[in-house]
Formats: structure tokens, C-alpha cells, sequence
């Protein structure tokens, strides 16, 4: 029998949870049983041609059915949207809201955000893409404004926490980035952060409890994996560099309060035996925080 995880826990305690991405072997019915058999608090929910595919028939349904599997495991959700090939068989993540034609990518955050909101889910990630060959930095800047400002007013109408996130590589790749275009979107009130710890360690010039710190009002979604400086590939926890102890008491501190998701999309392979490893890593890094 499934276990359904402890209630939400209380003032200063960590939720932990696991992107879906992490599972691609696997059917979203029984990834989902299986992260919440190891006890994991809710899910990183990416949005897939395997796992509830946002443009195939009988979508209503098919996410009504997967809000029932969640609530009956008693697992929260995050919605994810990095998708590699969703929308172009060809070409990984594309288009983006930088390319010519960006109507695709926004009609799949719009429906994710209606999806979000369908689901419960405590917040809708996204991201810029990379700025494709032959567009200008400021031609893709206004695209990427345009395309947001269409997507946070879908967000304000559903009641949707957006979270943005930068992508070493992409055309916000960093928290600076994030702030730029917080600004010139008017500085929306659901317009929130999406911060991997990974890429704090892989490029950001803060250590990356003060990176947590920096965004703490803004933040409401956390992606968590291991990764070393200058190289942008997910780790499991204690592969890379980062220390955290310190992390994991940085976003206590911080009163953050949403899903710290494992981000591992490249281990599918051995997901379930990653899954616990993880959440065992992070439960003992968690508790020396504390101690700190």
C-alpha cells in the first residue's frame, strides 16, 4: 500500500520533491506511487509527450484523473515546462519565446498555467530558451517581455504563481537577468523566481546561500541537484560541489516554504534507486543544517 507523506510540516521545515523528468521510463501513474512510497512531498510535474501531454485529446480528463492520483497519494506539484521536444520533433525546445514565430511556446505556457491551476499546483516554471542565431539581443529582449507579459496575464487570471528561471546557456542565465526582467515587465506581483541550486554553484558569483537569500521574497519554486563551477550538468548530491547543509538552512531561513524538487533529468534509467538516495541525502543534509 502506498503511504501517503507526513502533513505539511511546520514554520522552518524543508518539503522535498522530484522532478517527473527524472522519470521518463516510467508511467506518471506509477512514478508518482513510487515518490510517494519513498515519502517525498509532492512532484516537479514536466509536461510531456509521456507524462500528461498538454496537446493531446481528452485533456480535461486525463488532468482531472491525475488530480485525483495526486491528492489521493497526498503529493503537491509544481508544473514544469522544459520539455526537450514537445514542440518540434527536430529541434530541442523549440521554439522559445525568442524565435520568430513564438505562438507554440505560448499557447503551451498558457495551457500550462490553465493546467497549473487545474492541479493545484503551488507554481508554473518556465524559462527564456536560448536566443536563436541572427536575432538581436534586443529584438529577443522584447520578444521575451511580450511573450512573459502574455503569460503572467493568463497566470493573474487563473490565481497562478509563476516561477522564472534562469538556465545557464539561455538568454537569462542568471539572477541579474531575472531582476532585468522582472523590471521591464512592471514588476508583476506573481511574477516569481524558479532557483535551481545547481546552476547558483555553476555560474552565479554569490555562494549560493547568499543567492538563496537574495531572491528569498521573490522565490516560489526550488530546483535542488549537485554541479561544479563552469559546467552546467546535473549531479546527484555529493558528485559536484556544493555544500548544503548550509543551502538547505538558507532557504529555512528564508521562511521558503514551497517544494525543494530533485532535479536529476538524466538519470531516468535507475530513477527509482536515485529517488532514494536523494531523499536520503537531503533529509541527513537537512538535519546538520539545522545543527548550524
Amino acid at each position: 500500500m502506498t503511504a501517503v507523506p507526513d502533513p505539511l510540516p511546520g514554520p522552518g521545515a524543508l518539503r522535498f520533491g522530484y522532478g517527473t523528468n527524472g522519470f521518463a521510463n516510467h508511467r506518471l501513474g506509477d512514478a508518482l506511487a513510487v515518490l510517494a512510497d519513498l515519502g517525498y512531498a509532492g512532484v516537479a510535474l514536466t509536461l510531456d509527450h509521456d507524462h500528461l501531454d498538454p496537446f493531446a485529446p481528452g485533456l480535461i480528463r486525463r488532468v482531472a484523473a491525475v488530480r485525483r492520483r495526486l491528492d489521493a497519494l497526498g503529493l503537491a506539484v509544481v508544473v514544469e515546462t522544459g520539455a526537450r521536444y514537445l514542440l518540434d520533433p527536430w529541434h530541442k525546445h523549440a521554439p522559445t519565446l525568442l524565435h520568430d514565430d513564438p505562438a507554440r511556446r505560448v499557447e503551451f505556457l498558457r495551457r500550462a498555467v490553465r493546467i497549473g491551476a487545474e492541479l493545484g499546483a503551488e507554481a508554473v516554471s518556465f524559462w527564456a530558451g536560448v536566443r536563436p542565431p541572427g536575432v538581436p539581443p534586443d529584438v529577443a529582449a522584447d520578444r521575451l517581455v511580450a511573450g512573459c507579459a502574455t503569460v503572467c496575464a493568463e497566470a493573474a487570471d487563473e490565481g497562478v504563481a509563476l516561477g522564472f528561471e534562469p538556465e545557464p546557456g539561455m538568454f537569462v542565465e542568471d539572477i541579474a537577468g531575472w531582476w532585468r526582467l522582472r523590471e521591464a515587465l512592471g514588476a508583476p506581483p506573481g511574477f516569481g523566481i524558479t532557483l535551481d541550486i545547481g546552476h547558483c554553484r555553476c555560474l552565479e558569483p554569490l555562494a549560493v546561500p547568499r543567492c538563496v537569500a537574495a531572491v528569498a521574497a521573490h522565490l516560489v519554486n526550488v530546483q535542488i541537484d549537485d554541479m561544479r563551477r563552469g559546467v552546467h550538468e546535473h549531479l546527484e548530491f555529493g558528485a559536484g560541489e556544493i555544500d548544503f547543509p548550509p543551502v538547505l538552512r538558507a532557504l529555512a531561513d528564508a521562511g521558503y516554504r514551497g517544494l525543494v524538487a530533485v532535479e536529476l533529468p538524466r538519470h531516468s534509467h535507475a530513477a527509482p534507486a536515485v529517488a532514494a538516495r536523494s531523499l536520503d541525502f537531503l533529509r541527513a543534509a537537512a538535519s546538520r543544517g539545522e545543527g548550524r
